[in-house]
């Protein structure tokens, strides 16, 4: 039977790659590749040069497709996304049944950690409960950016005896949670965070974490957000694209 990896590389730090990870890119056959353009070229990279570093060996290829773009319509997000994957598993399926031998080990590198904010779990499971192709999966967690930044900032993520919340830049620019006091903000492509502005929050914001691109800003979320958005803006010029994440959290009691 074929088998699927779906291997958590970290957040953009070869570095941040575990050894469960290294143990697992040492048992694949072949690697799926999604080329997301000439403006993304830097992520293939990057997953390359994580194979070539950790492998021992070169009985491994590289498979490389074109991912899909989602259909840019901010009136049903939720529809978008759902086509995306469809047909992203259209292309996982065509990998899987063409590119794979029986016996073969198959692996996704994705960035960060496959339980948040990535639908590669969920497009392996409606490919192996569609009962087309015969194969089994594992999932291999990673660091993700949540991690990393709070790590790069030296910071918990939450208050002593507290929660916190992992959301998306859509969730917060309706209004900061009640029931917590630190939120995680991922997919935050509007600066969302501006709306917060008369509320006595901190942020600590990075982009591109982990990465020899990284950029750090904090401070008190009304003195720096003018920073963050020039300098956010500058950087998506430069690179062509954008990955970010903050946490905001209430300042806690003297």
């Amino acid at each position: 039977m074929k088998k699927i990896l779906i291997i958590g590389i970290g957040a953009g730090n070869p570095d941040y790659v575990t050894v469960q990870a290294i143990n697992a890119l040492n048992q694949v056959d072949v690697f799926f590749v999604m080329d997301k353009g000439v403006a993304k070229e830097k992520l293939v990279a990057l997953r390359k040069q994580i194979i070539e570093r950790f492998i021992s060996g070169d009985r491994y290829r590289i498979v490389e497709a074109t991912s899909p773009e989602r259909r840019r319509d901010d009136s049903d997000y939720k529809s978008t996304v759902d086509e995306l994957n469809r047909d992203k598993q259209l292309i996982f399926e065509r990998l899987i049944a063409d590119e794979m031998s029986d016996g073969e080990v198959g692996a996704f590198l994705v960035w960060g950690d496959p339980s948040l904010y990535d639908s590669t779990i969920r497009i392996i499971e409606a490919i192996a409960s569609g009962g087309r192709h015969a194969f089994d999966y594992e999932v291999i967690p990673g660091i993700s950016s949540v991690q990393a930044l709070a790590a790069r900032h030296r910071i918990p993520l939450n208050l002593i005896g507290r929660s916190i919340e992992i959301t998306n830049g859509r969730a917060i620019a309706e209004g900061f949670p009640n029931n917590v006091d630190s939120v995680v903000v991922m997919l935050d492509s509007q600066d969302a965070y501006r709306h917060l502005a008369d509320e006595d929050l901190d942020i600590y914001w990075g982009a591109y974490v982990g990465t020899p691109d990284e950029i750090l800003i904090s401070g008190k979320l009304r003195d720096v957000m003018d920073d963050i958005e020039r300098v956010r803006a500058e950087a998506r010029r430069t690179h062509g694209w954008m990955m970010d994440t903050y946490l905001l959290c209430r300042r806690e009691s003297e």
